[in-house]
Formats: structure tokens, C-alpha cells, sequence
């Protein structure tokens, strides 16, 4: 929580100085008459750059907050909170001494665009976070969802320039930067890709902002706050709509206001309100309700338990009937922190293709994972094959199935995968699997 920020400080306010220089030598005396905010992406205000930090000699601790504050209030909504409230002033954790140590090791290193590009930059910045979820054990969950689960999920969704993509639980703002990084891959258009998330944790929601920045992304708005009590983007007294969705909602959680939801003004409870005990239908209809009706569609992390739980029976049933789910695909076990637990990423389309209408496929992708150095993840060729069978909307035996509404409200609306993919690579799992309800993010 200190490496973060102090990177991120210094980043811009090289970036600041770099701007300044070359914005110099083009403009010449020229330069002087022009507004500040022509010449800079970000402000940096008198006595608030690194170098002043830098020439602090005592307190400087209350020094960094200064200068992290008073950029905060300089540059509006897009970096408000961006810095968080780490104890930079108690010195008995951060004596001056060890400030000061932390400051010039970062002065060694310059940050400018010339000397480290912003993907260079950002693919280090998603390095540490990895590290820290690593280090941090079950916390890391919060913020950081298995790189190779989400680049599987953006190539489904398959991104394009000019899109808007949100992301209601980003923690770190993965998702979002995995769409981006798809687009650079592809050689299309990103910069005006305009990136949305709200995050309930302040610290992540912070390391999110700052990662989006890094990574050059031109326009993001993330807000720290509550998605299901006070969703940020409303426009008019409705949700705003986005063309991509990708998320992976906390699970099953107990500890969220019911009551308000059965009454929620933006129409969160078309399917219905999901029990006091599990809050996964209420995300799920969030996110539903935040799509496009023309372009919207969406990939979203669930536990399996959200496909045959009885207690979300009449809801799963109004969701099949709406015809919105077009994909569900069961992932293998130990992709997640600390956690044995398999998921599936169900996927949804406003307004399906005219050949999808009716139908769903079921991919069982249970097999397809990779163990190495006690980390497991999804190869390459793992995530082409998941996309590509659901890009062809194909069914290939003890692999994929495809399922009428029809078939699937027989089944009372159930959405569990071995109940129509079946064959060798079906094979059933225990509820007690299924139904894990381990938080992850």
C-alpha cells in the first residue's frame, strides 16, 4: 500500500516534467502563454511535485500527504482518492529516516513516456500487484481475478474501438485493462475506449485508478463505493448503459441491504430479490440492467451454486425465459487464491444474434488448466479453444452442448452444465464442489 502510490507519484510528475520540456522547446517564449491544462493530462500544483517531497529533510511523512492531497484537489473526480489513506504520518511505523531511504531509492529511476513507455510500465505495475496478492494470501482476492480467466473472458466478448466497458466490482481494474491490452494486440483503436468501475474497497479501488493511468488508458471514471447501495453511473434516475461488461461480483455474500434492493428505483429486481444469504442475483441483474439493448453483453465470474441453487429457482427461470444468457462454461479448479473451488463465467447478450435466440451453449472446460509452481492458470491454447467454441457457437461431444429454452425450463430452469454437456470430459461434480462460496474477486 506504499509502493503503489509513491510509484504512481513519481510517474507523473516526471511525465509532468517531460511534458513541460518538450511543450518548451516547440513553443519556445510562446510556451509561458499557455494554459497549463493544454500542456499537461495532469496538474501538479506548487509545492506539491516529488522534488519537493524530495528536499523535505524532517516530517515527511505529512509532506507525501500534503503533496498527494493537494494533487488530488487539483485535478478533480479522476484522481480523487487515487492515493488513498496510508499511515504515511506515523513514525513509528515510517520513521523519516526509512521515507526518506524509500524517496531516493524511487529518484534513481526515471518515469518519463521516453524512458518507460506506458505498456512497459504498466505490464511492472501488474507485476507488483501480482506479487502483492501473492504475498498477502486470502486478501489479494479482492482485487486481483487469475490474469489468464479474464483474458479468456475479454476474447469472448472481443472488444472494439469506441466501446464503453464496465466493470461493477474492479477491484485493481484488470478487466478493464485486459480490454484494452486486446485492442493494442489487435492493432485497433483503444484510446477512445472509455472505461467505467466502481469498487467497494478503498485500496483497491485507488490501485485501480492509478493501474488504468499507467497503462495509458485516456478516459476512465472509477468510483470507491457501494455498487449495490449506490451505484455510481446513473443518468436521469436510470442506469447508465455500456456495451462490455466483465465482473466478477463477490460470492454469495450476507452482509447487503435486501430490504432496499426489493424496493430499488432503477429496476434491479426484474427477475426478482435473491435471499438475505447470497447476493449473486442482485449483481447479476445489476450488470443485466447496465447493458446496451442494442450492443450490451457481458461475462461475469459466478460460483456453479448460481446455476441449480432451488432458493434462486423462480429467478433462473425468468432469466432462461428472457432469452439473454448465451453461454455457460465451467472452468477448472485452483484459479483462484487459496481457494480449491471451481467457477463458470456465465455469458449474456442484449440482443443475440437471430441464430442464438432460444438457444444457450454449454462448454465444459473443467479439464483445461495447467499446474506449475503451485500456481495454476489457463494456457493459450486453453482460452483459444473455450473462444473459439463459443465464437462458433459450436457442439462438440463431452465438450459443448447447445440447449433449447424449452429443454433447459424441462430441467425447471437449472443451467448446471452436466446436465446437458455429457461424455468423457462431463463428468459430475458434488454440490459441496459446486457450491463453494469462497469471496473472490
Amino acid at each position: 500500500m506504499y509502493v503503489f502510490p509513491l510509484l504512481f507519484f513519481k510517474r507523473i510528475c516526471d511525465v509532468y516534467d517531460e511534458e513541460t520540456e518538450k511543450k518548451k522547446a516547440e513553443l519556445g517564449d510562446a510556451f509561458f502563454f499557455y494554459p497549463e491544462k493544454t500542456i499537461h493530462r495532469f496538474s501538479i500544483p506548487e509545492g506539491c511535485h516529488w522534488r519537493d517531497v524530495r528536499n523535505a529533510t524532517e516530517n515527511i511523512g505529512v509532506a507525501i500527504v500534503d503533496a498527494f492531497r493537494g494533487i488530488e484537489d487539483a485535478n478533480g473526480s479522476v484522481l480523487q482518492g487515487v492515493f488513498g489513506h496510508a499511515a504515511w504520518t506515523n513514525k513509528n511505523r515510517l520513521p523519516d529516516e526509512t521515507l526518506k531511504n524509500l524517496i531516493e531509492h524511487f529518484s534513481s529511476k526515471t518515469l518519463t513516456l521516453d524512458n518507460c513507455p506506458e505498456d512497459e510500465l504498466g505490464q511492472a505495475y501488474e507485476y507488483l500487484i501480482k506479487k502483492f496478492g501473492d504475498d498477502s494470501g486470502h486478501t489479494s482476492q479482492e482485487f486481483y481475478t487469475n490474469r489468464t480467466v479474464v483474458h479468456l473472458m475479454t476474447e469472448m466478448l472481443k472488444p472494439q474501438p469506441g466501446e464503453t466497458i464496465y466493470d461493477p466490482t474492479c477491484g485493481s481494474a484488470g478487466m478493464l485493462i485486459s480490454c484494452i491490452a486486446y485492442l493494442k494486440e489487435k492493432g485497433l483503436e483503444w484510446r477512445n475506449v472509455k472505461c467505467y468501475g466502481q469498487e467497494i474497497n478503498e485500496l483497491s479501488s485507488s490501485i485501480g485508478k492509478m493501474n488504468l493511468f499507467l497503462h495509458g488508458v485516456e478516459y476512465f471514471e472509477v468510483v470507491n463505493d457501494d455498487t449495490l447501495k449506490r451505484p455510481a453511473f446513473v443518468d436521469h434516475g436510470e442506469l447508465r448503459q455500456f456495451d462490455l461488461c466483465l465482473a466478477n461480483p463477490p460470492y454469495s455474500i450476507s452482509t447487503w441491504n435486501r430490504d432496499a434492493f426489493e424496493h430499488d428505483p432503477y429496476g434491479r429486481n426484474f427477475l426478482g430479490t435473491p435471499p438475505q444469504g447470497r447476493a449473486d442475483y442482485a449483481f447479476f441483474q445489476h450488470i443485466l440492467k447496465s447493458l446496451n439493448p442494442q450492443s450490451g453483453r457481458c461475462a461475469i465470474l459466478f460460483p456453479h451454486g448460481v446455476l441449480f441453487r432451488g432458493e434462486e429457482a423462480e429467478m433462473r427461470q425468468k432469466l432462461v425465459q428472457s432469452d439473454l444468457v448465451e453461454c455457460v462454461i465451467g472452468i477448472g479448479k485452483n484459479l483462484f487464491y487459496n481457494s480449491p473451488m471451481e467457477a463458470c463465467i456465465v455469458i449474456c447478450r442484449a440482443n443475440k444474434p437471430i441464430e442464438h435466440r432460444g438457444k444457450v451453449l454449454f462448454i465444459n472446460a473443467r479439464h483445461l488448466v495447467t499446474r506449475k509452481n503451485a500456481q495454476s492458470y489457463l494456457e493459450d491454447s486453453h482460452i483459444q479453444e473455450i473462444a473459439d467454441t463459443y465464437c462458433n457457437f459450436s457442439a462438440i461431444e463431452g465438450f459443448s452442448a447447445i440447449a433449447s429454452t424449452d429443454e433447459i425450463m424441462s430441467n425447471n430452469g437449472k443451467l448446471s452444465i452436466a446436465l446437458y454437456v455429457r461424455g468423457s470430459g462431463a463428468e459430475k461434480v458434488s454440490p459441496e464442489q459446486l457450491d463453494e462460496v469462497t469471496h473472490c474477486r
